[in-house]
């Protein structure tokens, strides 16, 4: 009888506990691929070196049966790819230790094309951010801010894209192309809730930046930065989800990045 009793009550106990606490719906809507695929197209920044594919083995094995497999390398920061907030702020979470949910949620798009497109060195200003808000109400606690700027029409042109097709310490001051003011980076990292930003860029500093200062300031308050994000022209200013996956390297300062946007019915 005892035996019996607190077996029921157990059942009790964990219906109602999911019964209080249902699963979140996964959301449904038409998906979108904001990842470049890595091959030697893929733009990396000038002192980095590109990504590498050698094949172990490809056809048909001794046995009869077909297999491929390949050795793949890359810097941790080219192609989409995640920077964590260690890349520029010491004690904060690396690759493997930013939480889950802080890579997934709701998102937001800062529409800037047409400032961008006047002037390759455009920063993304704090009225650009409030002129967002004058239209569709504060950002929301939580989401996670993605820039267009349109230069992802560009990918992979190296020059098109970064400013310069040059290689090596050189070519970082030839780089050319719109990022964060660091202001607005302030903002968003001590006067809103947010969870991450992403950017179409090579980098949330712009090209000509030499302290990276948008990366400090963000990377300080714990919010990692996407970047070179593919088909952001395809995400609407409010209403999709972006699913944001690394590579899972311990201690990483980044890696490369599988985003995947979904947008609402």
């Amino acid at each position: 009888m005892r035996t019996t009793t607190f077996a029921a009550f157990a059942a009790c106990f964990l219906i109602a506990g999911c019964q209080q606490a249902p699963d979140a719906p996964f959301p449904s809507g038409t998906i979108v691929d904001m990842s470049y695929a890595f091959n030697d197209d893929t733009i990396y920044w000038p002192t980095a070196p590109g990504f590498n594919k050698a094949t172990d083995f490809e056809g048909v094995t001794d046995a009869g049966f077909y297999y491929t497999a390949y050795t793949v390398s890359t810097a941790e920061h080219g192609g989409t790819h995640l920077d964590a907030p260690i890349h520029f702020s010491e004690g904060k979470w690396a690759a493997d230790q930013i939480p889950l949910e802080n890579l997934m949620g709701s998102a937001i798009v800062i529409d800037v094309q047409e400032q961008a497109a006047a002037n390759r060195d455009y920063l993304i200003s704090v009225t650009d951010i409030e002129n967002w808000e004058a239209e569709f109400g504060p950002i929301p606690e939580g989401s996670i801010v993605l820039f267009r700027t349109g230069f992802g029409k560009f990918w992979p042109d190296r020059e098109a894209y970064m400013g310069t097709a040059e290689r090596g310490p050189e070519a970082v001051a030839l780089l050319h192309f719109p990022g964060i003011d660091p202001a607005a980076a302030s903002l968003l990292a001590t006067e809103r809730s947010i969870k991450a930003v992403g950017i179409d860029t090579p980098s949330i500093d712009y090209g000509q930046s030499n302290l990276f200062e948008s990366h400090q300031n963000l990377f300080g308050a714990n919010i990692p930065a996407f970047e070179n994000v593919a088909n952001l022209d395809r995400l609407p200013m409010t209403g999709a989800t972006v699913i944001a996956l690394p590579m899972k390297t311990e201690g990483g300062s980044g890696g490369p990045l599988r985003m995947v946007g979904i947008l609402p019915n």
